[in-house]
Order: C-alpha cells, then sequence, then structure tokens
C-alpha cells in the first residue's frame, strides 16, 4: 500500500459502492420497547374487554383501560429513558479514527473508514477496523477487550490488528482489511444488536399465574355467556355482567403495580451509578445465585500495583530505596514502572543512559551514579536462592522481575545482546494487577448473601486465579483451562458447576460455561466490559456490562454501571429484595380478587339473579382495597426472608380462602338485601361493594400490619381509605358516576353484617388472617 494511502475520490467511491454504514448500536431500538411494553398476554385481554364494554355498554364501565394505558406507558418512559442515557454515554467515546488520503493525515468518523485505508495509529488510539500493520514502531496492543488478556502484545509489520483494541505504546500504521459487520469484534458480537429481554423470576411467576387465570377465565366466559345467551339477557346488561366478571378475575392492577415499583427502583439505582436498560433488572438481580466476572475491568484496574519486594540480602530498605531511584529515572515509563514509582517514590535523578524495555528482550536498564541498575524477567539473572522464590510467585500468577547491578556501562549497548556482564542481583520485585478499591468488600457482600463467584477471563489461568483469592474468592483446587473444556453438556455442567476460576477461555467458552450453568438450574449473571463477553452477556440470564467497556456490551446488558464500579451492585441487590419481598405479599390481595371472580361467578352469575356488581363497583372497590395500599406498601421499606421458589403455592394460601370468604360475605348481603329487605338494585349492588370495601381492607390489615410502626402506619393507611369510600357514598357526583346509593341505615347494616360474615369465616380458618399484635413481627408469625 502506498504510504499516501487512498485517494479522498477512492474512498468516496468506494463508501458510495458499499452504502452507508449503520452506526454501532448503543441501545435497544424505540421500536423493540414499544413492542415489548405494548404487545402482552395482559394487555390483549383488557383491550378485548375495554372494546366490548365501548361498542356495547357503557364507558363507565371502560376506565379500567386506564390501568392498560398507565402500564405501557411507564414501562415504555422507564426504558426509553434508559436508552437515551446510554446513547449519550455512547456520544461521549465514540472513537475517530486518523486516516490518510492524498498523503495527507484526516480524522475521520468510524463510519467513513473504508477497507485498503491506510489508518495511523498511538499510544491511545483505538484499533477502529481490522487491518494489517504496514508500520511499527515499538507498537504494543491491548487486546484485553476482545481477548480477556491484560498484558498488551506487541505487534510488528505484517500483523493483524483488530478493531477494538487499543494501541498503548509506540506508533503505527496499519492497512484496513474488514469493517463493519465483517470485522472480527462484529463476528464475536454474533447477534448483539438483537433484543433479549429475559424474564425474572417474579415476572416468570406473574406470567405463569397469568396463564392459570387465563386458563380458568376461558371455560368460565363460555359458561357465563351460555347462561346469559339461554336467559335471553338484554345485551347491555350482558355485557356489563361478562366485563365484570372477566375483569374482576385478571389481576390488572398488579402488572401495572410490578412496572411503576421496577421503575422506581430503577430510579434509585440510577442515584447509585447503574443504569437499568429493563425494568425486571433489579429484582432479577437479588434472585442471583452465581454470578460470573470477567477479571480486567471488573476485579481489576488497568494498571498495576506492587505486592511484595523481596531482598536477597534481608536488606528490604535498600532494595526498595533502589527500585525508587531506578523508576524516577526513566522520563517515560511504562506500567511496571508505573507501579513501582507510586509504591517507592524518590526524587528524579538524570541518568547517564536508559535502555527502556522492551517485550521481545524482556529488560530495562539505567546508569545512575556510577552503577548501572538492570530490570528484568527473572531468567535474565543469576538469581541463585532467589531462584525458588521467583518460580513459586510465576506458578501463583504474580509478574515477577528482578533487579541488580553492575559496574560495567550501558553506552551503546543493542538490547538484543542482553543485560551487561557482571550483574549482582539485589531482589525480586512481585506485581499483580491492582485490584479495584471496592473489589474485595463487594466480594464478601456476595459470598455472605450466598451467591457463588465464578471468574472466566482470556488471561493466563494461574493469573485469573492469584486475582481471584487477591479478591477473597475462594479458589477450589487447580484453575481451569478454557482450551480443555469438554465437549459433553452433561460433564461441561459438571465442571462449570465445580470450577471457580477458568482462565484462557474464548469469547465462545464463555457463552458455553455460562449456558451450562443456566441449563443446571443456577440464575446465572455475567458481569463484563469487552467484545469478547457479548455471547456470554446475552446467554446469561441477568447481564451487566461496564459504563467504559465496549458499546456492544453495553448494548447487550440489562444493567449498565455507569460509573465504572462493581461496588454499585450491592446496593442493588438489597434494592431487588426489597422489591420481590414487597410484591410477594400485596400480589396476594390481586390473586384474592381473582378467586372472588371465580367464587362469584359460579354462585351467582350462572343463576337468572342480577349480578351483584358492576365493572364501575369493582373499579372503585378494587383501587381502594388493592390498587391504593399496593402501591404504598409495595415501595415501602422490608425485611425478613427471601425466597424465589413456591410463590404460587405461597399466594394460594392465602387468597383462596380470603376471595372465597369475600365472595360468601358479598353473595350473603346481596341476595338477603335484594330478596329480604326488597331494597332495590342500586342498593343491593351498593351492599354488596361496600362489603367487599370492608373485608378488602381488614386483609390489609391481616397481611401487613406488623411491628409497631408498620401496625400503626397502615392502621392510619386503613381508616384512610375507609374515608374515601364513604366519601364516594356521600358526595352525589361519584356515587352517581359509580352507579351507588346513598348510605342510608338498612345498607350500613346488611354490610356490616355482611362483612362480619366473611371475617369470621377468615378468622377460624387461620390464624394469618388474625391482625397481629403491634408488637408482633412479621417473622414470628
Amino acid at each position: 500500500m502506498d504510504a499516501a494511502g487512498l485517494t479522498q475520490a477512492e474512498a468516496a467511491k468506494r463508501l458510495k459502492q458499499r452504502g452507508p454504514r449503520e452506526p454501532q448500536a448503543s441501545s435497544r431500538s424505540y421500536g423493540s420497547i414499544v413492542r415489548a411494553n405494548v404487545l402482552t398476554v395482559f394487555n390483549l385481554v383488557l383491550l378485548v374487554f375495554g372494546v366490548i364494554t365501548l361498542a356495547f355498554g357503557k364507558w363507565q364501565d371502560a376506565i379500567f383501560l386506564g390501568i392498560l394505558v398507565a402500564n405501557a406507558g411507564i414501562g415504555i418512559w422507564q426504558e426509553i429513558r434508559a436508552k437515551n442515557a446510554l446513547d449519550h454515554l455512547a456520544a461521549l467515546v465514540t472513537p475517530t479514527a486518523r486516516v490518510v488520503r492524498d498523503g495527507e493525515l484526516r480524522e475521520v468518523p468510524v463510519e467513513d473508514v473504508v477497507v485498503d485505508d491506510l489508518i495511523r495509529v498511538r499510544a491511545g488510539d483505538q484499533v477502529v477496523a481490522d487491518g494489517t500493520l504496514a508500520q511499527a514502531i515499538g507498537l504494543r496492543i491491548d487486546e484485553s477487550i476482545l481477548t480477556g488478556e491484560a498484558e498488551p502484545v506487541a505487534r510488528g509489520e505484517g500483523e493483524d490488528v483488530r478493531s477494538g483494541s487499543f494501541a498503548v505504546e509506540g506508533e503505527g500504521a496499519y492497512v484496513v482489511t474488514a469493517v463493519g459487520q465483517e470485522s472480527y469484534a462484529e463476528r464475536v458480537a454474533g447477534e448483539a444488536r438483537e433484543f433479549r429481554h429475559p424474564r425474572s423470576p417474579l415476572e416468570r411467576s406473574f406470567d405463569r399465574l397469568l396463564f392459570i387465570l387465563v386458563a380458568i377465565l376461558v371455560p368460565l366466559s363460555i359458561i357465563l355467556g351460555y347462561a346469559l345467551w339461554e336467559r335471553n339477557t338484554p345485551k347491555s346488561e350482558a355485557v356489563s355482567t361478562a366485563v365484570a366478571a372477566g375483569v374482576t378475575l385478571v389481576p390488572e392492577g398488579l402488572i401495572l403495580l410490578t412496572s411503576v415499583t421496577f421503575a422506581v427502583a430503577a430510579l434509585s439505582i440510577a442515584r447509585r451509578g447503574a443504569l437499568a436498560q429493563q425494568l425486571n433488572a433489579v429484582e432479577s438481580l437479588a434472585s442471583v445465585d452465581v454470578m460470573c466476572l470477567d477479571k480486567t475491568g471488573t476485579l481489576t484496574e488497568p494498571n498495576l500495583r506492587v505486592v511484595e519486594a523481596v531482598p536477597a540480602n534481608g536488606d528490604a530498605g535498600g532494595l526498595q530505596h533502589a527500585l525508587g531511584r531506578f523508576a524516577a529515572a526513566f522520563p517515560t515509563r511504562n506500567a511496571t514502572l508505573d507501579a513501582v514509582a507510586e509504591t517507592y517514590d524518590a526524587p528524579p535523578e538524570q541518568a547517564a543512559a536508559t535502555v527502556p524495555f522492551s517485550s521481545r528482550y524482556r529488560w530495562s536498564g539505567a546508569r545512575l551514579g556510577g552503577t548501572t541498575w538492570v530490570l528484568g524477567a527473572p531468567e535474565r539473572f543469576p538469581l541463585g536462592p532467589l531462584a525458588a522464590r521467583a518460580s513459586e510467585e510465576a506458578g501463583r500468577g504474580r509478574r515477577v522481575l528482578a533487579l541488580a547491578s553492575t559496574p560495567e556501562p550501558l553506552d551503546g549497548r543493542d538490547t538484543g545482546e542482553g543485560p551487561p556482564p557482571g550483574l549482582t542481583v539485589h531482589g525480586l520485585v512481585l506485581l499483580a494487577e491492582r485490584l479495584r478499591d471496592d473489589a474485595a468488600e463487594t466480594v464478601r457482600f456476595f459470598l455472605e448473601q450466598g451467591v457463588e463467584l465464578k471468574v472466566l477471563s482470556g488471561d493466563r489461568p494461574a493469573t485469573v486465579a492469584a486475582i481471584a483469592a487477591d479478591a477473597g474468592i475462594p479458589v477450589a483446587g487447580e484453575p481451569l483451562d478454557g482450551e480443555q473444556l469438554p465437549e459433553d453438556p452433561a460433564a461441561l455442567r459438571e465442571t462449570a458447576l465445580a470450577a471457580s476460576v477458568v482462565g484462557r477461555i474464548s469469547p465462545e467458552g464463555k457463552r458455553r460455561v455460562v449456558e451450562a450453568l443456566r441449563d443446571s438450574g443456577r440464575y446465572v449473571a455475567m458481569v463484563g466490559d469487552g467484545v469478547n463477553d457479548v455471547p456470554a452477556l446475552k446467554a446469561a440470564r441477568l447481564a451487566i456490562a461496564q459504563g467504559s467497556g465496549a458499546q456492544m456490551a453495553r448494548s447487550v446488558a440489562d444493567v449498565v454501571l455507569v460509573k465504572g464500579t462493581f461496588a454499585a451492585v450491592p446496593p442493588m441487590v438489597g434494592e431487588g429484595r426489597r422489591v420481590f419481598r414487597n410484591l410477594q405479599r400485596v400480589a396476594k390481595l390481586f390473586v384474592t380478587k381473582s378467586v372472588f371472580a371465580v367464587v362469584l361467578i359460579l354462585s351467582i352469575g350462572l343463576t337468572p339473579i342480577a349480578y351483584p356488581l358492576l365493572p364501575r363497583h369493582l373499579t372503585i372497590a378494587a383501587a381502594i382495597t388493592i390498587g391504593i395500599p399496593a402501591f404504598f406498601l409495595a415501595l415501602a421499606p422490608s425485611g425478613g426472608d427471601f425466597q424465589t421458589s413456591g410463590f404460587l403455592r405461597d399466594v394460594a394460601r392465602f387468597s383462596v380462602p380470603a376471595g372465597t370468604a369475600a365472595a360468601l360475605g358479598v353473595v350473603a348481603s346481596y341476595l338477603f338485601a335484594l330478596n329480604v329487605a326488597n331494597m332495590s338494585l342500586t342498593s343491593s349492588q351498593t351492599v354488596a361493594t361496600t362489603v367487599l370495601v370492608i373485608v378488602g381492607l381488614y386483609l390489609i390489615l391481616a397481611l401487613e400490619a406488623s411491628g409497631l410502626r408498620r401496625g400503626a402506619a397502615v392502621s392510619v393507611m386503613v381508616a384512610a381509605l375507609a374515608a374515601l369510600y364513604f366519601f364516594v357514598l356521600a358526595f352525589p357526583p361519584t356515587r352517581h358516576f359509580f352507579s351507588l346509593s346513598a348510605p342510608g341505615f338498612g345498607v350500613i347494616v346488611l354490610s356490616i353484617i355482611g362483612a362480619a360474615v366473611a371475617i369470621t369465616f377468615l378468622v377460624l380458618t387461620d390464624d394469618r388472617f388474625i391482625p397481629p399484635l403491634a408488637w408482633q413481627s412479621e417473622s414470628a408469625r
């Protein structure tokens, strides 16, 4: 390739032939966000009932459609908010290319780079396309974002470089061989742009619950419809009866409440430096029992740290002083000398001569005050008694260097000739990657919470094991070499479950390990920042990406750590478990309404008697006894056990007797008011609605009023909700809108009797339906 590169005309022609290159997606598309929040079974059920009501009934009975709009709107709003934040973050770090066109160096957007372009790179530049080096002067490339290998590698003329890597030393120029989807990074990422939406445990429980209720709804609707047809029921009455029965059966507010709660939790973690791309991410994190970590960027920082200086003659102070002088003598330093200089501070000293470090020959030197000091790989020196320690530390994954001195000069010495002769070894310096300040504390938190941690890295197994041990992760046995992963799925699952550290692992290997853990029944989270992590991020049930990492990794992640700190994750776990506990409890109120609907349909819906409740009656009752209180209860602080299994069984143990009792009280009081007390249909329906409200408020006390402070707060809330309902009855416009009658003496007495019947049934059924004493804790029950 000519050093002048392509001409501007040639580049423009190739760009036109190729067509516009789609910019790399930094987040989900608007279309996928809207589809995920609108096209749900829940929304379909409500929409069908709403359309039928608007077409054949009264519009007041269709106000439940507001829940559909609110549910979709909240989900769309939160996820678009996350998208905008990620797009802004991507714009801040979008790279450009320094391209030679017509012999001149010019800076162009990455999208305008074409095959055969000549791109120049220097320390700090990103390699924006695959290519072959035409020139390399001391060029070292950091490929950790692609391979996981932390150590930069030297690249020379004729060698390939890959998009996504960075130049950390030297400079060079490469001829582009592949861009866009043909590049290595894009091939590794595979389907990174495809939207992934793994369902959280709570969402999967709600999905099962919803499908169970829909399975009940279909035959009940057929039976109810046939009964109405057989009785020649007028169309408007038939529609109101069918919709009242169907909407009551569907826990429409539960999905809305879940979306609201997730959105509030997402805002809470955003203040801690984490961005939830999907509403369920916080709750999902609380369910994780295995977390796979990429080493580089998650546990470690890019720079090195000195672990220990080991003197040859016991003079630790002299060795440390010599190391400090040596590092301070170099005007430009690599990562190793930076670590030494930071640990052993010394005043700058003018060296008579220096030899910079070469990764090929593995030594460097400086002439200071008549003595030549040499720092390099242990095999370059006569270590004597230190040889065993050097071998041991290298086996543990440490970076080991030896410091020696000689009276021989450096003048005119070629690096390839090796260090000067006559060396006297003063000691070893042991280095390792620098742990993030918060890594050990975060690891300790997860281990205390029973979360198993596994480190998957492209670096050497011994190095990965050493970092894992430094961070506090238990390393059982020898670290596993990713190149030796078994092909058999059963053997791979057994290996993945047993191993805590896997090194030399490819992007595909990471994905296989994550899938093996997932298929064994574990709830797996993957934390990563590089293109090499993308397949594993997509395979995990929860994907967490560093905000400073690759754009592809951020685009597929459920949670992005915008500030790049792993310490933001533990508070998210607490937030998620609070959300899960609260939603588990309030879900019982919603399912109680569904059970109530089934009993009501079977007991009175199939008879010629007018249905005791209109859809609008159910809307006001559900809002006062479930919707409004559930919102506050779901966002309240919570404590106690955390358990993801047995959700439906636990809900059923509360909701089946509660819903049955509520239906018993409503039916008994309604029939008595209509047939014995000879009240009007409106008054009888008012009695039924009032009984349902009283029983619902009692259930809130039984479920939530534990502990002195919480019990007092819940009692005040229940009193306020009762006052709200009686305001609806007393205020003529609202009473008329909801088709209720004024609360006369007969309505009040029958309502109290009906509620007493239901509550007595509950108290005799189970102690759980007795409101706890103020000083009782929930766990004591």
